[in-house]
């Protein structure tokens, strides 16, 4: 069958109004990648796979969430969209209100969003406004303007957001036939795992295909929901989970207790590390999204999780061109040699 997106495909398992209407760029139906050499590297006897979001139309998860949001927002009549963002948010909030025809207005935190993130937002053709403070503070602003006037909120607070990925869930056992034995995935604002919460929780009801153990996986500078409070400067190069107090922080704890997983923090050291390691199988990802794997490899090697005979699924939420600053700043010019095949060889064949 012809794929149409995820509200064609999945529209009868999600809780959206009636006068949702689909505003899709194809979105979902993104890859469960193995990675047994990854596996090996952790101690081996388990199956890994990588369910890669940063093929999703603007490079990120965020558009399983907005094409939700945003076709319930042209649903009723909505004239504009508005989001507190890091950058992924605020790209794929203006590409979908570009596809409604729809005014989009994105407030980001001064000096806190990449490059690649930005520029998408831009070219989508978003109002951006930068503010003087952080995204919490974004985010209370965003709210705060909704309440007021008749633009509609699509950040992961509405509630269609999650509804949207929630599919993600979906996909990951309509692949593997069943729920894997844990899931890990990095933990910004929260509203991703308890999405899946949601999504593994109804399709166990529906299809019973059991369901996974939660390991979620802040930043080490930016771990409210690990230290239990709030952080006014969350510090990390990963700047897609630099939030100090996540919005969906109690239903992600919840959905980690019920699953009886849990959330730990990694450090930018250990989150930079697996981002090579995984561009190393071929797979590039924004710093964030190695959190999750870098989490994993963490607790196995603590001994606070046995992985032997186990399937697990790492989601890493977005593409490595959202964010490549760490790796430019470090890139080395390329060697220069005449243009020779002598020349070319000494240069190779050195190696």
């Amino acid at each position: 069958m012809e794929y149409h997106g995820l509200l064609t495909r999945y529209g009868a398992l999600l809780d959206l109004p009636e006068h949702t209407q689909t505003v899709s760029l194809h979105e979902g139906n993104t890859p469960l990648i193995p990675v047994p050499r990854l596996a090996e590297e952790m101690g081996g006897g388990f199956e890994l796979f990588v369910k890669y979001e940063g093929l999703n139309p603007t490079g990120s998860f965020k558009d399983r969430g907005m094409t939700a949001a945003i076709g319930e927002a042209a649903g009723r009549k909505a004239q504009a969209v508005i989001c507190a963002s890091t950058g992924n948010t605020a790209a794929s909030a203006a590409a979908y209100a570009a596809r409604a025809g729809l005014r989009a207005i994105v407030l980001i935190p001064q000096g806190k969003v990449a490059a690649g993130k930005l520029a998408g937002a831009v070219a989508y053709g978003a109002q951006v406004v930068q503010i003087d403070g952080s995204f919490d503070d974004a985010l209370t602003l965003v709210v705060k303007i909704t309440e007021k006037h008749p633009i509609a909120l699509v950040n992961s607070i509405n509630p269609y957001r999650l509804e949207g990925q929630k599919t993600g869930a979906f996909e990951i056992c309509d692949t593997l036939g069943k729920a894997p034995d844990w899931l890990c995935l990095p933990v910004g604002n929260a509203g991703n795992i308890s999405a899946y919460w949601l999504g593994f929780r109804q399709y166990n009801e529906e299809k019973s295909t059991g369901l996974p153990k939660l390991l979620g996986v802040q930043a080490a500078g930016a771990a409210p929901l690990v230290l239990g409070h709030p952080i006014d400067k969350p510090s990390t190069v990963a700047t897609a989970i630099r939030i100090g107090r996540p919005a969906r922080g109690e239903q992600a704890l919840t959905a980690a207790e019920e699953s009886g997983g849990r959330i730990i923090a990694a450090t930018d050291d250990e989150i930079l590390a697996m981002q090579r390691r995984l561009a190393g199988e071929g797979i590039w990802v924004e710093p964030a999204s190695a959190a999750g794997l870098a989490g994993l490899e963490k607790e196995i090697n603590a001994g606070t999780l046995d992985p032997t005979g186990k399937q697990i699924v790492a989601v890493c939420t977005g593409h490595g061109l959202k964010d490549p600053d760490i790796i430019t700043a470090n890139m080395p010019k390329p060697e220069l040699v005449p243009t020779s095949l002598e020349a070319l060889e000494e240069v190779i064949l050195a190696q």
